[in-house]
């Protein structure tokens, strides 16, 4: 159940028994008639939703404290305990049949016994035992920066030897390799002598002088590239000096590697750590929901170029698209607005409120930032007001970024020298291409932000409605239309085997005694997309019947009204079918009909167009993006029935969301236990938010508000986190900022949770075969680890809209971004997490010189 819906559990639990009865809308008014109307068609499509049969297993062994044993309904098999049976045949009565709410009850009655162990695990950490004060550690992720990791020039032995190393002082200690290839060598050594990045040393290679014919004279010259302490050991990263050749040592040390790195296994860390790295950005990328927009600088102009494109994201270039389907997302990112975020020495961010108005079958769009507003006193309440009463209203979030175009190349980890398609792939990208992006200087993260809890309070504010004609100062006029910017999509793995082709045609769609009516979008021999005039009530997995009216017209070949198909996705809204064959012979007048038509009319019919405008520019944009993180995100997967973080992603800024995740941890990790700390619930919202997400194959967002306390020691009583559709009302959230500003500091998160795709193992399958040839197990373990990634958590923080939403004033805003901890914590603690600089949380002293 979503958490607008939250508070309406006890009127949804008395329409249940009522969903399939004739009287249910009548029904539905008595009891809901005090609701909104719109309020009242969620309610009644969340029960039809609960009502939707099921086909999902259920499996509680390892995670309830009871015996599970196995429990067959309707041909289903389960594992479940005895009170989670009793649930089920229960909620059964209730629904006549295997449905959704079923399913959905009984997980969320089984979580109660894990929901109460974690209350006991991390409720209060004070005086707990060390190891439950190590529960939080699961919830924990270390933070990586997609598609940095790094790329050997030449293939790295596991190899001790024994060296005498020689500094350019002629200081000599002893050391001993841990792994070692033609260019390069990393020792380890118990001396304190101190190295420097940079410093020249001279290697003797002791340690193989017995056994082969190396020179004891001889010495190799190394520079110094790296270093760093683990335990007692100092450990050094050197590469050949190529001032110093040294060609006879050069043929001794290849065919010494190439002979011996099966017996010694070749070091391939750096190949796996690009696997986990790439991975991850594989479920990043194709759901992130902010929209990129990048931007070119041109005889000092901003100029907005490309938005790339993705499912979770597109909804916000269709809002900014008018009734002649022209993008006019210039409007939003115009020039004074792009000068304030990118121009001087700090990259900024803002908000934009935004609605539209239809008149005449014409698109006028109206936006304005908080500091226009302010420029405007006497028309910030009544732009607010008048706004949020309208369906079109939005907020949104820019946030401005460094971009470099050298950013544009990931090549893999391996080294060309393993093989052609290696080389091939490792290949920077072409010259064309590189010259389309050399102005390239900024990046632009668009992101929708908007409430309904927020627009509930900024529907309060009373207006004056004889003055709404003022605001056309904030309308963007038609007669002077923005820059225009090209949108497309990142070319994603085709999920679908055959060439789809795009066809409009009427067709009804029968299933359990209803028909709607629809036209097809696309077709295939196998299958087909249909956009519906009304919402569909079935499930995936559904069978349904389609009548072909307008094509059965024009054969008498084929008989086109009764073509069985199955569900196999079903769209947010619950309008868009994606439809399979029927296997076997009840499919295949259906396959046999398209076969033909597609044949008969192949020239006539259209595919979907190549969308990019230079080949690669999407690979190369997407690289650019994945390597400029704006935002702290983390990927979960499932470990031992739980949703848990597996990798993090974070700016390198001090961020106020990175002073949360990244408090008494380690520099290279961060922890998200605040996030599953959800005790009020049954389970925490994270859990139920992807098995929603999952269910309804769509993208969940909340809103979760966190006081850091200026006292107290430990994490538990620091980092205080409540969703906000938990808390009762208004009134109660805005007690809760003053409480938070009261006593420390008040931040604000948008948490959105996007469902993980199918992994795109063609983009991993080289560096998957070259780990498979020296560690195959190694290569079995990465692949379960892709498979068990659920979907990632993006977090925004939005503590400045909040709090404007519920009229605290700018002092109280700006002063909250900086705040001085009590004096009796110790400075290494809070201080640390409370006192960050604005320079730090404005996040942009980190840029880079080079990025001009």
């Amino acid at each position: 159940m979503s958490q607008e819906l939250q508070q309406y559990h006890s009127i949804i639990e008395q329409l249940k028994p009522m969903v399939r009865e004739p009287e249910f809308n009548h029904v539905l008014n008595q009891i809901a008639g005090h609701i909104p109307k719109e309020k009242r068609f969620l309610l009644k499509m969340e029960v039809k939703r609960l009502a939707r049969p099921c086909i999902r297993s259920m499996d509680l062994r390892g995670q309830v404290d009871n015996e599970c044993r196995h429990f067959t309904y309707a041909g289903i098999s389960h594992f479940l305990d005895a009170p989670a049976i009793e649930v089920f045949e229960q909620q059964v009565r209730i629904f006549g049949h295997y449905s959704f709410g079923v399913y959905e009850a009984v997980l969320s009655s089984a979580s109660r016994v894990s929901r109460e162990r974690r209350s006991q695990q991390i409720g209060s950490e004070e005086d707990a035992p060390e190891d439950t004060k190590k529960a939080s550690d699961k919830y924990k992720a270390p933070v990586v920066n997609l598609l940095n990791y790094p790329k050997r020039s030449s293939e790295r032995m596991n190899f001790a030897v024994s060296l005498e190393v020689f500094t350019d002082l002629n200081k000599s200690i002893m050391a001993t390799s841990v792994d070692i290839s033609t260019s390069g060598i990393k020792f380890k050594t118990s001396s304190d002598l101190p190295f420097s990045a940079g410093d020249k040393v001279s290697v003797y290679f002791r340690g193989l002088e017995s056994e082969f014919t190396l020179d004891r004279r001889d010495s190799v010259v190394y520079t110094i590239i790296g270093s760093y302490r683990e335990n007692k050991d100092q450990f050094i990263s050197v590469k050949r000096a190529s001032e110093y050749a040294n060609p006879p040592f050069d043929q001794f040390l290849e065919k010494f590697i190439h002979g011996n790195k099966r017996r010694y296994k070749v070091n391939m860390n750096n190949t796996i750590d690009a696997i986990i790295n790439k991975s991850c950005e594989q479920h990043f990328s194709p759901l992130f929901p902010s929209l990129p927009v990048f931007i070119d600088v041109k005889e000092g102009k901003l100029l907005p170029q490309f938005a790339m494109s993705n499912f979770a994201n597109r909804s916000i270039l269709e809002y900014w698209t008018d009734e002649k389907n022209e993008l006019k997302l210039g409007y939003l990112l115009n020039p004074l607005r792009l000068n304030t975020l990118c121009k001087g020495e700090r990259l900024g961010e803002m908000t934009v409120y935004a609605f539209n108005h239809i008149q005449n079958d014409r698109v006028y769009f109206y936006s304005a930032s908080i500091n226009e507003l302010k420029a405007h006193p006497d028309l910030e309440s009544l732009f607010l007001g008048f706004g949020s009463r309208k369906i079109s209203w939005k907020v949104f979030k820019l946030q401005a970024l460094d971009a470099r175009p050298e950013d544009a190349h990931a090549p893999l980890s391996i080294p060309d020298s393993i093989g052609k398609k290696i080389k091939l792939e490792n290949a920077p990208p072409p010259p064309r291409l590189m010259a389309r992006l050399k102005n390239l200087r900024y990046l632009i993260h668009v992101t929708d932000i908007t409430s309904e809890l927020g627009q509930e309070c900024y529907a309060n504010i009373a207006i004056n409605r004889e003055s709404v004609k003022q605001l056309k100062v904030f309308g963007h006029a038609r007669n002077k239309p923005p820059m225009p910017i090209k949108a497309f999509r990142y070319k994603y793995r085709e999920n679908r085997v055959e060439t789809r082709y795009q066809l409009r045609s009427s067709v009804t769609v029968t299933y359990a005694n209803v028909t709607l009516q629809g036209v097809t979008e696309d077709i295939s021999t196998n299958g087909l997309r249909i956009e519906l005039t009304d919402v569909f009530h079935g499930s995936v997995d559904s069978r349904v019947s389609l009548n072909f009216l307008k094509l059965q017209a024009m054969t008498n070949k084929y008989d086109v009204s009764a073509l069985h198909y199955r569900v196999i996705d079903i769209s947010a809204g619950y309008t868009v079918l994606h439809l399979r064959t029927i296997a076997g012979e009840d499919g295949k007048p259906a396959r046999t009909f398209f076969d033909d038509l597609i044949k008969q009319n192949r020239s006539r019919l259209k595919t979907y167009p190549d969308e990019e405008e230079f080949p690669g520019i999407g690979h190369a944009l997407r690289c650019i993006n994945a390597k400029n993180a704006a935002i702290t995100s983390f990927v979960v997967h499932k470990k031992n029935n739980q949703y848990v973080p597996y990798v993090c992603v974070t700016p390198e800024e001090n961020t106020r969301i990175n002073h949360i995740a990244r408090y008494q941890t380690k520099p290279e990790e961060a922890n998200f236990e605040f996030l599953f700390r959800d005790n009020a619930s049954e389970e925490p919202y994270i859990t139920t938010g992807f098995r929603q997400a999952r269910a309804e194959n769509r993208t969940m967002t909340a809103e979760i508000f966190v006081f850091l306390s200026n006292s107290g020691k430990q994490r538990g009583e620091v980092v205080n986190a409540q969703w906000s559709h938990r808390i009762d009302n208004h009134k109660a959230r805005k007690a809760f900022i003053s409480t938070a500003l009261a006593n420390g500091q008040f931040i604000a998160l948008r948490t959105v949770l996007t469902n993980a795709e199918k992994p795109d193992t063609d983009m991993l399958k080289l560096e998957m075969s070259y780990v498979s040839m020296y560690a195959l197990h190694r290569a079995k373990a990465l692949e379960e680890n892709l498979w068990s990634i659920t979907g990632c958590v993006h977090l925004f923080d939005i503590t400045d809209e909040v709090m404007t939403r519920y009229h605290f004033p700018v002092t109280a805003i700006v002063n909250n971004r900086v705040i001085t901890p009590n004096t009796k914590v110790k400075p290494s603690e809070i201080k640390a997490l409370l006192n960050p600089s604005i320079d730090t949380y404005y996040a942009s002293s980190n840029k880079k010189a080079s990025r001009g």
